[in-house]
């Protein structure tokens, strides 16, 4: 005699159970790979700003003899390829959400485009008047100090404690930078800022995988 399994559970146990697993696995297909969203980042900061720090030291000291372009030319690249694969990652992801959720992924979009055009805007008026070492962490500064206060804002607007507490890591480590100086700024911000991010990363995953 075949079991029919579409029988309603026999308890409620079994039932609230039922619900659980399918309640996990809900959030499983509907929400990316942490890894995903937090890696690419987290290599494009330590890479993009360690070259920096090797190509242009505390003191006007080169570390490494890189050719001029290549330290913003690869934080640029690396940084449109982590945007790239977060926006593919969340599209594939969050495609199917509606409703409040995806209003606040919207604006919090928004936030984020027109928050950076804003930033930059400001700072390449300025950037012209400065020395090339101040220019140089005028810019980083800006838009690490960006990052962080958007990264606290995700958090409060989705109660992501951690989204949160990388915001304010980034936001510390940002000052740090900023009152050590030239140099100094972009070694803090690759090091404590992207080994951060990949750690970030590796946590959220792990509760994912507990959810689930």
């Amino acid at each position: 005699m075949e079991q029919d399994d579409d029988r309603p559970p026999a308890d409620a146990a079994t039932a609230l159970q039922l619900i659980r697993d399918q309640r996990a696995a809900t959030v499983s297909r509907l929400e990316p790979d942490a890894r995903l969203l937090y890696w690419p980042w987290g290599v494009a900061w330590l890479v993009g700003f360690g070259l920096f720090f090797l190509r242009y030291s505390p003191g006007g000291r080169v570390l490494v003899r890189l050719p001029d372009w290549l330290p913003l030319t690869a934080l640029f690249v690396l940084l449109v390829a982590a945007g790239a694969i977060q926006a593919v990652a969340g599209a594939r992801a969050y495609g199917q959400v509606t409703g409040d959720s995806a209003q606040r992924g919207r604006w919090y979009g928004w936030a984020w485009a027109l928050g950076s055009v804003s930033v930059y805007a400001a700072v390449g008026r300025v950037s012209d008047h400065l020395p090339h070492d101040l220019a140089a962490l005028l810019w980083s500064a800006a838009a690490v100090g960006l990052t962080g206060a958007l990264h606290m804002a995700g958090g409060a607007i989705w109660l992501d404690r951690d989204l949160f507490r990388l915001g304010v890591w980034i936001s510390v480590i940002n000052v740090v930078g900023a009152i050590a100086g030239p140099g100094w700024h972009a070694l803090v911000v690759s090091v404590a800022g992207g080994v951060g991010i990949l750690i970030a990363g590796a946590i959220a995953r792990l509760r994912q995988r507990r959810r689930s």
